[in-house]
């Protein structure tokens, strides 16, 4: 069987990604130097920044999770004929030409070609259309489908990723480039920030007359160009939301997901038979 594609982010870029920012960098930088100083009533902000970092990273390793059990397959087991003998094996067990024996209530777990009999099958979880289609010697069976009457014997012609039902389920885990105003405008505003934090850090620190008052003094003037508030807010509103989601069952892979969904002025589907049938 095909090894299983690694489609979603690994839990390392998720990390990675949630805190080796610039944001992150700026405020640990600005950390360090209160630590250096034992000014440990000032570090306070760290844990802003902290839980802004767990909101990002806790929602998408859950998403993540999630997405990565997606399958439209739900047998567990396919009984297979081999070498003349009937064995019940586990479907990651599958291989290419075995002959699938099929009848009423079973679920097709991998693309195969009728070779002997006739059954009705359910496409619904594969097009969204409920009524049954009859497939006899010389039709195809796809994996995701399964059969509501009949009996046959069907040999495989795909395995692993190579299914069709394996293959809508790669479109749906496939993760795509944050497309967001919020993180593009809140990334231009740290590197703004970034550019002038340098040289009022150096007159900040110049100015004052003690290294504890200095950096002191820099810090609260160099945190106070940082937007961590909005960066919270923002966070946890786009967090509440998901909840709200999550609750009624829609799966949510990236934090600012949220954020295209609200842009969504009409949404347009298809099949209606399949909404309001079956």
């Amino acid at each position: 069987m095909n090894r299983q594609e690694k489609i979603t982010k690994t839990t390392g870029q998720i990390l990675r990604e949630n805190i080796c920012t610039l944001f992150n960098l700026l405020n640990l930088l600005i950390a360090v130097a209160l630590v250096y100083v034992h000014a440990w009533s000032n570090l306070f902000f760290i844990f802003v920044i902290a839980f802004n970092t767990i909101i990002g990273i806790a929602q998408e390793i859950k998403a993540k999770r999630l997405i990565e059990k997606l399958s439209l397959l739900s047998a567990p087991k396919a009984e297979v004929e081999r070498n003349g003998k009937v064995q019940e094996i586990a479907v990651e067990e599958i291989e290419l030409e075995d002959i699938l024996l099929l009848d009423s209530g079973k679920q097709i777990c991998a693309d195969a070609t009728v070779v002997e009999g006739t059954v009705e099958v359910n496409e619904s979880l594969l097009t969204g259309e409920s009524d049954a289609i009859l497939k006899k010697a010389g039709d195809s069976l796809l994996s995701g489908s399964s059969v509501i009457s009949g009996k046959c014997r069907a040999q495989v012609i795909h395995v692993g990723s190579d299914n069709y039902a394996a293959k809508i389920a790669r479109e749906a885990k496939k993760t795509k480039a944050i497309n967001s105003e919020l993180v593009l405008s809140m990334r231009k505003v740290t590197k703004l920030t970034g550019f002038f934090i340098v040289p009022l850090g150096v007159l900040l620190f110049l100015q004052a007359y003690s290294l504890y008052d200095a950096v002191v003094t820099t810090s609260a003037g160099l945190l106070g160009m940082l937007p961590k508030g909005l960066y919270l807010l923002i966070s946890i509103g786009l967090a509440a939301g998901i909840v709200a989601l999550s609750r009624k069952n829609v799966l949510v892979q990236d934090l600012y997901s949220l954020e295209n969904l609200a842009h969504v002025d009409v949404l347009c589907l298809d099949k209606t038979g399949t909404l309001t049938e079956g």
